[in-house]
C-alpha cells in the first residue's frame, strides 16, 4: 500500500469527499508506523514528536468528517486501516513499558536496580 508521509497536506481539502477521508486514516496510520519505528530504536522524543503529528491528523479528521460518512466500501477499509493502527499502538506501549518504569524511578528518586 502507498502510504503518505505525515507531513502531507490535507488542510488543503476544503469539503473533501467520504473518499478522501481516507487519507487522514492513511496519514495516521502512517505516523504511527513510523512511532513504532522509533520506539524500536528508543528514540522516545521521536515517539512523543510523532503522537503530536498523530494528534493533529486526528483533530483534522474529526473537522473534516462532521459532515460526511463513508460507503461501505471505505468504512471496511477504514477498519483494516485502525485494526493496523492498534497493533502498532499496542506494541508500542509494549516497548515504552520498560522505560515508563525507568522515569517513575527516577521521577521517585529511587535508582534503577541492576540485575
Amino acid at each position: 500500500m502507498n502510504t503518505p508521509s505525515v507531513a502531507m497536506k490535507l488542510d488543503t481539502m476544503d469539503a473533501p469527499p467520504p473518499k478522501h477521508l481516507l487519507r487522514y486514516y492513511e496519514a495516521i496510520e502512517a505516523a504511527s508506523e513510523q512511532m513504532l519505528a522509533a520506539a524500536r530504536d528508543g528514540d522516545w522524543d521521536r515517539v512523543v514528536k510523532l503522537e503530536g503529528a498523530c494528534a493533529l491528523l486526528i483533530s483534522d479528521l474529526k473537522h473534516a468528517a462532521a459532515n460526511l460518512e463513508l460507503g461501505a466500501e471505505e468504512r471496511q477499509l477504514k477498519g483494516r486501516i485502525m485494526k493496523r493502527i492498534l497493533v502498532n499502538d499496542a506494541e508500542i506501549r509494549t516497548l515504552a513499558e520498560p522505560w515508563l518504569e525507568d522515569l517513575d524511578r527516577l521521577m521517585a528518586g529511587r535508582p534503577k536496580m541492576l540485575h
